[in-house]
C-alpha cells in the first residue's frame, strides 16, 4: 500500500475508541473546533482524531469495517503536527484554501453522508459523460454488422487504418489536453470536448470512401483524447485515495452499459436502411452523436469547479454548505496534502512534463500499460465482423457481443474490489493474462470445422475479461503522489495504453482471415511477456520500499523530522513514501 510515514509527534496525537462525547472535554464539540493551529498549540488545545482502521481487522467480501457511525473520523496525518503542518500548508493560490482548518473533526456518520452525497452529484454525471463517449467511440463496430466496410469499398485492413490513426491521434492529443484542461479547468474544457467531439461523429453521416472514414478518425482522436485522465483529475478533487479506484471501477462500468444499450440502440436504428433509403450506418452516427451534444451542453452547468466552487447564478444556493465543504476539503488533503500544490487554474509547464517523463519508478507501469490490453483487444475489435464471418445477421451479431459485456461488466467490478481486499496491485492485474492465455490457446486450435457455437462460447469468454484497467490507473496515479505529476502521469500511462491500441489494430490482418491463427499465437506471446513483466514490476516495487524502509527505520524521530525539514525530495522520492504494488 502507498503511504507516506508521518513522523512520531504526529502519531502520539491519534486516541483509540474516541467519540464525539468523548471529546467534548477538550475541545467542546466537532463544530466548534474552529481554532488557529500554530506552532505554539499544545497537545491540550488539539481535539482528539480518530482511530486508524486496524489493517489485522479488515472484513473480507461480505461486510465492511466496524465503527462507530458516531465516532470521529478525522485520521491522523501530517497537519496534526505543527512543524510538518506548516511543510505541507495550503498555500494561498488553492482554490479551497478558505476552508481548511487542521482542528476540523467530523463524524463517520457525517462523513459517510458527504461521500453518498458527492456520489450522486458528482460521480453519476461523470459516469453518463463516459457512457456518451464510449457510445460514440463503440458504435463503429456496430456499424461493421451493417455492410459499412462494403458500403465505403474498403477492406479490413482499411479498417485496421482507420482504428490505428484513431488511436495515433487520440494519444498524441493527451498531454496537450491535460496542459488546456489544467489552464482552464476541466470542468471547462471536458464540456468543450463533448461538443466537439459529438459534432465530429454527427458528420460521419456523410461518409463516402476511404478517405473521408480515415479523416474522421483522426478528427474523433484529437476531439477525444484527454478525456479519460482529465476526468480522473476532476474526481481525485472529490475523492480520496482509497475510495477512487471503486470509483474508477463504476467510471468504466459505463463502458459496458454502452456496450449493451448501444446494441440494443443499433438493432432499432440499423433498421433505417430499409425505410429511409440511407445507410443504417449513416443513421447510427447522427443519432447518437446528438445524444453525446445534448450530454456535453448539459456538462456546463453539471460540473462545478470544485467542493468550495458549486455555487452559479444558476445555482446560487450551491450544492455544499460551509460545514459540508470544511469536511470535503480536510479529508481530501488529510489523504494527500499534495492535492494543495496547484490549483484548479494552473497551468502545467514543459519543465514539470519533462520531469515526470524521467521519473524512472514509475517506468514499469507505463510498459504493462502498453502491454496488458494486447492478449484480448483484437478479439474485441473484430467480434462483431468475427461473429458475421460465422454466418450470423446483423441483429443477432449484435445481440451476441452481449453476454460478454455482461460478463466483463461483472469481472470489472469483482477484479476492482479484489485490488482493494487482498491489496495487491500486481496480483490483481496479472490474472488478466492467466484469463486469456488458455482461451487463446484454445482459439489458435480452431479450425473450418470447428462449430460455430463453440467459437462463440470461447470468444465470448475471452471477450468477458476482467478489465482491470481502472485499477492500473489508480496504480499510476498512486505512485505519482501529487497533483501535478499525477495529471501527467496519467496522461503518460494512458498514451501507452492507446500506443497499445495502434499495436492491437494490426495484429489481425486480412492475409491472416478468418481464424486469425498467425494472430492468436503472438498473442499468446505477448500474455506469456506479460506475466514475466508483472512478476518483475512486483519485485521492482518490493525492493525500492524495503531499501527506504531499512534507512527510515534506522534513524531516529530527530534524524526523521531533520529530513523532513531539510530535503529537496520531492512526491515519491522521499524516504518516506512507500509505493503500491
Amino acid at each position: 500500500m502507498t503511504t507516506v510515514l508521518a513522523n512520531d509527534a504526529m502519531l502520539k496525537k491519534a486516541t483509540t475508541g474516541t467519540t464525539i462525547s468523548d471529546s467534548a472535554s477538550s475541545n467542546s464539540k466537532v463544530d466548534d473546533s474552529k481554532a488557529e493551529f500554530s506552532s505554539s498549540s499544545s497537545l491540550v488545545d488539539i481535539p482528539p482524531l480518530g482511530v486508524p482502521p486496524d489493517p489485522n481487522k479488515r472484513l473480507r467480501w461480505w461486510s465492511r469495517w466496524k465503527r462507530d457511525p458516531d465516532s470521529i473520523a478525522t485520521q491522523p496525518s501530517v497537519f496534526d503536527d505543527p512543524i510538518t503542518l506548516e511543510i505541507y500548508r495550503p498555500p494561498p493560490r488553492y482554490e479551497n484554501v478558505h476552508r481548511f482548518d487542521p482542528l476540523a473533526r467530523w463524524t463517520w456518520r457525517e462523513e459517510l453522508k458527504i461521500v453518498r452525497k458527492v456520489d450522486f452529484r458528482i460521480m453519476i454525471w461523470a459516469f453518463i459523460m463516459f457512457f456518451s463517449l464510449d457510445l460514440d467511440r463503440s458504435n463503429l463496430s456496430q456499424a461493421n454488422t451493417d455492410n459499412f466496410l462494403e458500403d465505403l469499398h474498403m477492406t479490413t485492413n482499411d479498417f485496421n487504418l482507420g482504428n490505428t490513426l484513431f488511436k495515433l491521434c487520440f494519444l498524441i492529443a493527451e498531454l496537450p489536453s491535460q496542459m488546456v484542461s489544467k489552464r482552464i479547468g476541466p470542468d471547462v474544457w471536458i464540456p468543450c470536448q463533448m461538443v466537439l467531439w459529438s459534432i465530429v461523429s454527427m458528420c460521419q453521416f456523410w461518409l463516402n470512401g476511404r478517405s473521408t472514414f480515415l479523416a474522421f478518425r483522426c478528427l474523433l482522436g484529437f476531439m477525444q483524447g484527454g478525456f479519460i485522465p482529465d476526468v480522473i483529475l476532476y474526481l481525485s478533487y472529490f475523492y480520496t485515495t482509497k475510495e477512487l479506484p471503486l470509483r474508477l471501477a463504476w467510471f468504466w462500468v459505463s463502458n459496458y452499459m454502452s456496450s449493451i444499450i448501444g446494441a440494443f440502440l443499433a438493432i432499432g436504428i440499423l433498421r433505417l436502411r430499409t425505410s429511409s433509403g440511407q445507410s443504417g450506418w449513416k443513421w447510427l452516427f447522427l443519432i447518437e452523436g446528438l445524444l453525446t451534444l445534448v450530454v456535453g451542453l448539459l456538462s456546463f452547468v453539471l460540473m462545478p469547479p470544485s467542493p468550495t466552487q458549486t455555487k452559479a447564478w444558476y445555482r446560487p444556493k450551491g450544492w455544499f454548505n460551509e460545514r459540508e465543504e470544511t469536511i470535503m476539503v480536510n479529508r481530501v488533503l488529510r489523504d494527500d496534502p499534495t492535492k494543495s500544490d496547484m490549483h484548479n487554474r494552473e497551468g502545467l509547464t514543459i519543465w514539470k512534463v519533462l520531469k515526470v517523463l524521467k521519473d524512472w519508478r514509475l517506468w514499469p507501469i507505463y510498459a504493462l500499460g502498453l502491454t496488458h490490453m494486447l492478449p484480448v483487444t483484437p478479439p474485441v475489435t473484430y467480434l462483431t465482423l468475427s461473429f458475421r464471418n460465422l454466418g450470423f445477421d446483423t441483429t443477432k451479431s449484435n445481440l451476441l457481443t452481449i453476454p460478454s459485456t455482461v460478463l466483463g461488466l461483472l469481472m470489472l467490478l469483482v477484479f476492482c474490489y479484489l485490488s482493494e481486499v487482498i491489496d495487491s496491485r500486481v496480483i490483481a492485474t496479472v490474472l488478466l493474462q492467466f484469463w486469456a492465455l488458455p482461451l487463446l490457446v484454445a482459439l489458435y486450435k480452431f479450425n473450418e470445422h470447428t462449430s460455430p457455437w463453440v467459437y462463440f462460447a470461447v470468444d465470448t469468454i475471452l471477450v468477458g475479461y476482467p478489465y482491470v484497467h481502472p485499477v492500473q490507473v489508480a496504480w499510476a496515479s498512486t505512485n505519482s503522489y501529487s497533483v501535478g505529476t499525477r495529471t501527467v502521469s496519467a496522461s503518460i500511462y494512458n498514451m501507452f495504453v492507446q500506443a497499445s491500441g495502434i499495436i492491437s489494430a494490426n495484429i489481425y490482418r486480412k492475409d491472416d482471415a478468418p481464424l486469425y491463427r498467425r494472430g492468436n499465437r503472438v498473442l499468446i506471446s505477448i500474455a506469456c511477456m506479460n506475466i514475466a513483466m508483472y512478476f518483475f514490476t512486483y519485485v521492482f516495487y518490493r525492493t525500492i520500499n524495503a531499501r527506504r524502509a531499512k534507512i527510515w527505520d534506522s534513524w531516529t524521530p530527530k534524524q526523521r523530522q531533520e529530513y523532513l525539514d531539510t530535503t529537496k525530495d520531492e512526491g515519491n522520492q522521499r524516504l518516506n513514501f512507500r509505493f503500491a504494488y
